[in-house]
């Protein structure tokens, strides 16, 4: 964060949540209204992802938006299937390989100087 007066917001909000005397919703909530006031926030390219860092920290799962949970799921379930694949494609090339040793294993000399002549 390039604003120090969000830095500083930010830190005394963060107690009152920890205290339990401000809702972890109420806290992203400061933030997001600072921010849409703040002419250094706006100019900052990357308070967006530092909020959303901050949401993931402070608020519980269950209290996550939906839509931002979904992305997260969906997110996930593509970088495991990506993985699935590699890992597939990986044992696929694995095979053909030993596939074809066997084929050279199953040839004996005799056949060899057969085929030479």
């Amino acid at each position: 964060m390039q604003c120090e007066r969000l830095v500083t917001l930010s830190k005394a909000w963060f107690l009152h949540v920890k205290d339990e005397t401000m809702a972890p919703a109420r806290m992203v909530q400061f933030i997001k209204d600072h921010v849409s006031t703040c002419d250094t926030c706006l100019a900052d390219p990357d308070i967006h992802d530092e909020i959303d860092k901050i949401t993931e920290i402070i608020l519980p799962e269950s209290k996550i938006p939906k839509a931002v949970r979904l992305q997260q799921e969906k997110d996930q379930e593509e970088a495991e299937a990506a993985e699935r694949e590699a890992a597939e494609e990986e044992v696929a090339e694995d095979g053909e390989k030993d596939e074809y040793m066997d084929d050279d294993e199953d040839v004996e000399d005799d056949e060899l100087n057969e085929l030479d002549k």
